[in-house]
């Protein structure tokens, strides 16, 4: 089966966009509760910090709505840094969730460091949380989900999890990590696999690393992956826009029988940097990624969620909600 993505995107209504006064918003995962309410989780800094702040300050937060359109409304912060000695004492990031058999699984990324930048970016590890509700309470662990192989190509870091279950039962990652290279950047950026029969883990890291783009060895990050009828799908930032074909940043379109060999879809191009509002209106912005999606009841894809940048240093910063063709979202 082929998909063209694209084609499933509808216009935007001004509603379905959540920000807050005084704080970059970030990530975005969303799903419908047991009582039918939507529940969307994710980063937030201060504003003041700018954007790059997300690394030393970034925190999770929890709001929820009626419609998975929105508007979504603040509840609290549910998750913050765990301090004390914790690989994550200091920043919990990149929040994604799953539910299995009526738990729910928030992934996650976490780091500690002195407050410089690569020093907190290079102490990014992959953890899990597990809750009865998605409003939490969230039950962390001691200890990464999935750690550093050193002189491997995650041996700086591991980050931007995506979990989903897969024809056979089992729960397939696909993650980012830093290969080996001059610190503090290190080397090429790039995605893995990791599988486990569990949501909670542990997982066993597969192969690695998949989609490289020849050219460049920051090839993609942002992974979100999903099964669909037979095969798995990925949605992942193409930075050069390289399997996109577009030459620019952009979100590109994968799909793996086995979830481990990866290769772009027939349609590549998942979508540009662009937001195309109900009211006819199209807004060019910087960054269009971080992509997750909802799904109703029958398991079909409704709405795509999305963080927003609008200008090049990032100074407005939101999460927006895409609705999907022939879903019925909003209605």
């Amino acid at each position: 089966m082929s998909i063209n993505f694209a084609s499933w995107m509808r216009p935007v209504p001004r509603q379905a966009v959540f920000r807050q006064e005084g704080y970059h918003v970030w990530c975005g995962t969303v799903l419908q509760g047991p009582e039918g309410r939507y529940h969307m989780l994710f980063s937030r800094w201060p504003q003041e910090l700018g954007h790059q702040g997300w690394v030393t300050h970034s925190e999770i937060g929890y709001a929820s709505a009626d419609n998975p359109l929105g508007p979504f409304r603040f509840e609290r912060v549910i998750m913050t840094g765990a301090g004390g000695e914790a690989w994550d004492r200091d920043v919990v990031h990149n929040p994604a969730m799953i539910e299995h058999e009526g738990e729910y699984y928030l992934y996650y990324t976490g780091n500690y460091g002195d407050g410089s930048f690569w020093n907190h970016r290079n102490h990014q590890r992959i953890g899990v949380a597990a809750a009865s509700h998605p409003s939490g309470p969230w039950r962390r662990f001691a200890e990464p989900l999935i750690d550093v192989s050193p002189g491997a190509w995650d041996t700086h870091i591991t980050a931007n999890p995506t979990v989903a279950r897969g024809g056979d039962g089992r729960f397939y990652m696909v993650y980012k990590g830093v290969g080996p290279g001059t610190l503090p950047r290190g080397g090429a950026v790039v995605c893995g696999v990791a599988v486990a029969d569990h949501p909670a883990g542990p997982f066993c890291k597969l192969h690695g690393p998949i989609m490289v783009n020849p050219g460049n060895d920051w090839s993609v990050e942002d992974p979100y992956i999903w099964w669909q009828e037979d095969r798995f799908y990925a949605l992942v930032k193409d930075f050069q826009g390289y399997f996109t074909g577009t030459g620019e940043s952009s979100v590109a379109l994968f799909h793996s029988c086995d979830g481990i060999d990866w290769s772009a879809s027939q349609c590549p191009l998942a979508f540009k940097r662009e937001i195309h509002w109900e009211d006819g209106a199209i807004t060019r912005v910087d960054a269009l990624e971080r992509p997750q999606l909802l799904f109703d009841r029958q398991n079909r894809p409704v709405v795509l969620y999305c963080a927003v940048g609008e200008d090049p240093e990032r100074n407005i910063s939101y999460n927006i909600a895409i609705p999907l063709e022939g879903t019925g979202a909003g209605e």
